[in-house]
């Protein structure tokens, strides 16, 4: 098998949620090693798991996290067991250490004395105040790459603010654009393309950083805030206000310029399909699809600019025409005639989904503690060197022989006492909630 493209590049992940990890599980999958910290001593806000000590019949009154387990069942060690760190984590080694300890940042130093790349996306303080900065880093390893991703980047007036992607994304405006119409912000949809966009960059800008040292010999801190990374993408609100002086409105379904445009329901409980028409030659294969009703022919859809002038009783005739219909079927049909279109789908119908299949791209994962799985894929595939899930999500501490005797060459008795010290483990202290 070919090397991978970031083969012999090595990755120290302090990675937690969703955007940071996002971006080296991308690293991970073009080979880079990437090496979990995690800590036996505390869990922290948004690591693999919410709580250590968690039972399946607790399980049954709490619906939303009874589904992030196999069959709703925590098991013994839980925090292997959560399906979110499962599939990011894909790729990726796991190694333990109490940073807390003097002898904490003296481990680490050993493993970035050794390292390529330091990612982590916590608030601005939280490296700070454990000491480690990129000046620290720099002194250990004056090549070295360090990634921070912080919600706001690591200065200016909310530089030290707690972030999530909702409050990043309310922030910067993209949440008032999002939804219904006729929603109140307290109906925003949970979801927040910010998380996975940052990774996605993040990752970008560290294989970047990683082609300039090899040119330059030279390292660099790279300061991505979360928040603007999602900014870049609403260009067309920000044009309308600084040029026109106007609030976009949150637009729902609706397009800028194409008509129709939306979701509109099919026959069965809660199905849908989406339909958009750009011009005229779609629209006259959309009324072709559907048999060139009398309507159709109605002065008010004749053209782009009437149609998206008329889009309220456009979507009604369109409606009469999509409850009738299998959403899926629909798709097909309008797809024949060069109409854009296609089905809103569930969980169940993606992992079902025969181009998916045929692409191949959920693969079979088996877990020593959940069993064989199928897990979302590669991001992209490269023709000369195949990506796939080469090894499932590490286990806590599932890697501390291999990095502490292997990579930073403690003798079996340091090991044993940094077990004592409650560095090393597979399970979470005592003490641990």
């Amino acid at each position: 098998m070919p090397k991978l493209p970031l083969d012999g590049i090595r990755i120290i992940d302090f990675t937690v949620v969703i955007a940071g990890p996002a971006a080296t599980a991308k690293l991970g999958d073009m080979g880079a090693e990437v090496i979990r910290i995690e800590s036996i001593q505390e869990i922290g806000t948004g690591a693999r798991t919410t709580r250590a000590k968690i039972t399946k019949e607790q399980m049954e009154t709490s619906p939303i996290q009874r589904r992030a387990y196999p069959d709703g069942d925590p098991g013994e060690r839980p925090w292997n067991r959560g399906a979110g760190f499962n599939a990011h984590s894909r790729n990726k080694l796991c190694m333990t250490v109490d940073l807390k300890k003097p002898e904490g940042l003296e481990i680490l130093e050993k493993l970035v004395a050794q390292s390529d790349v330091l990612i982590e996306n916590h608030a601005t303080d939280y490296m700070e105040r454990k000491g480690i900065t990129y000046d620290w880093l720099k002194k250990i390893k004056p090549d070295i790459i360090m990634v921070r991703m912080p919600g706001w980047g690591t200065h200016g007036p909310y530089a030290y603010w707690r972030t999530f992607g909702s409050t990043a994304e309310g922030h910067i405006g993209r949440s008032a654009l999002s939804g219904y119409q006729d929603m109140d912000s307290s109906h925003i949809p949970w979801v927040f393309p910010a998380d996975a966009n940052a990774g996605t960059i993040a990752a970008f800008a560290t294989t970047a950083a990683l082609y300039h040292r090899k040119k330059t010999g030279k390292g660099q801190m790279i300061d991505l805030a979360l928040a603007e990374n999602i900014l870049n993408i609403l260009g067309a609100p920000f044009l309308d206000y600084t040029m026109n002086g106007r609030i976009t409105e949150n637009p729902g379904n609706r397009h800028p310029s194409a008509a129709p445009h939306g979701t509109y329901p099919t026959k069965g409980e809660d199905r849908w399909i989406n339909i958009t028409v750009t011009n005229d030659a779609e629209w006259n294969g959309f009324c072709e699809a559907i048999g060139n009703p009398t309507w159709t022919q109605n002065e008010n859809y004749a053209s782009t600019g009437s149609r998206w002038e008329n889009q309220d009783s456009l979507d009604e005739h369109i409606q009469s025409w999509t409850k009738e219909q299998d959403h899926f079927d629909a798709m097909h049909l309008l797809q024949s005639h060069g109409v854009p279109a296609g089905p809103v789908m569930d969980a169940g119908d993606a992992v079902r989904d025969p181009h998916l299949e045929a692409r191949g791209y959920f693969e079979a994962v088996n877990h020593s503690e959940i069993g064989v799985h199928r897990y979302p894929g590669m991001f992209f595939k490269f023709s000369e060197t195949p990506l796939k899930i080469r090894r499932p999500a590490p286990r806590l501490g599932e890697d501390n022989e291999y990095v502490y005797k292997e990579l930073l060459k403690y003798s079996d008795e340091e090991y044993s006492q940094f077990e004592q010290d409650g560095h090393i483990g597979m399970d979470y202290a005592p003490h641990v909630p």
